[in-house]
């Protein structure tokens, strides 16, 4: 008698969710966690206290969650002609785009539950917060130069922040968030440039393709700026010598991630994005530390 084949196996709606919201690729989330800490550090001139660390935290993770239901649901049409995201859940029809929009307003209403522990300020801050989440989608079809919106959505949890710790948002939090927004041109450029091929070949709008051959340049002097702006803020109120010690080691990542992009491969181009927490890392451990 022939061997009955195995029934194929079906993932669980839970394991599709986690799929949909990348919970087993959490560098996505620490990207944006490490400079909202750092603001909320800088905010305070030390330690914030338990309850806004646990906010800001889990109200990050949960935000991050969310935007990828949306994401995935407004590129459903791009995703499945891009090598890199054709089995995402909702490109594959795993998960209906009803079901993600559930999942994620599920998720954004459990961080704004997070939010209103918190103050006006903050609460308010919140709203343009998620409108710009909701809003960098769909950037992509009309602005040469998407990451820019990314960057500003990214950035977000520095002026939340601030609001969240002093009840209102000084200048120094934007100067703080449009050096952060550089960084994130720097590593959703290097995103983009994985799936430059693919993206030419659909219409998509990227960071990548607008720049052309001179990216790898580009990505350096976003780097570059990105520490400028933060050690320009920063500096009246760090410690000069530990913050120069995070410099040197963040200014020793850049060159390394030079070194991974500048030959264009998918593979250096994905390894330098995925590296990017390390960078934000090193900046919040500077400011951690400077300011102690």
């Amino acid at each position: 008698m022939n061997a009955i084949a195995p029934a194929p196996h079906t993932p669980s709606r839970l394991s599709l969710w986690l799929d949909l919201i990348r919970w087993n690729r959490p560098a996505g989330w620490l990207l944006l966690l490490w400079p909202t800490l750092s603001a909320l550090w800088v905010a305070a001139d030390g330690f914030p206290g338990w309850h806004l660390l646990a906010v800001f935290t889990f109200g990050t993770i949960l935000m991050r969650s969310a935007g990828c239901c949306v994401n995935d649901v407004a590129d459903r049409d791009f995703d499945r002609h891009v090598k890199r995201t054709a089995q995402r859940p909702v490109t594959s029809g795993r998960v209906s785009t009803k079901e993600a929009l559930a999942v994620g307003a599920v998720l954004a209403l459990a961080a704004f539950g997070l939010v209103l522990t918190t103050n006006a300020a903050t609460i308010a801050w919140s709203f343009a917060a998620l409108a710009i989440t909701l809003a960098y989608p769909f950037a992509k079809r009309v602005v040469s130069m998407p990451q820019a919106v990314l960057g500003v959505a990214f950035s977000f949890g520095i002026p939340m922040a601030f609001a969240a710790v002093q009840g209102a948002v000084p200048p120094l939090a934007w100067v703080l968030l449009l050096g952060n927004a550089f960084w994130v041109l720097a590593y959703d450029t290097e995103y983009a440039m994985v799936d430059r091929d693919d993206d030419l070949k659909i219409g998509m709008k990227t960071s990548a393709i607008t720049l052309g051959r001179a990216d790898v340049a580009a990505v350096t002097a976003f780097y570059l700026v990105h520490l400028a702006v933060w050690t320009w803020a920063l500096w009246d109120r760090v410690d000069h010598a530990l913050w120069a010690a995070a410099l040197l080691a963040a200014l020793a990542q850049v060159a390394w991630h030079f070194t991974l992009i500048r030959h264009r491969t998918r593979e250096g181009c994905f390894a330098a994005f995925r590296a990017n927490h390390w960078l934000g890392f090193t900046l919040f451990a500077g400011v951690v530390l400077a300011l102690a």
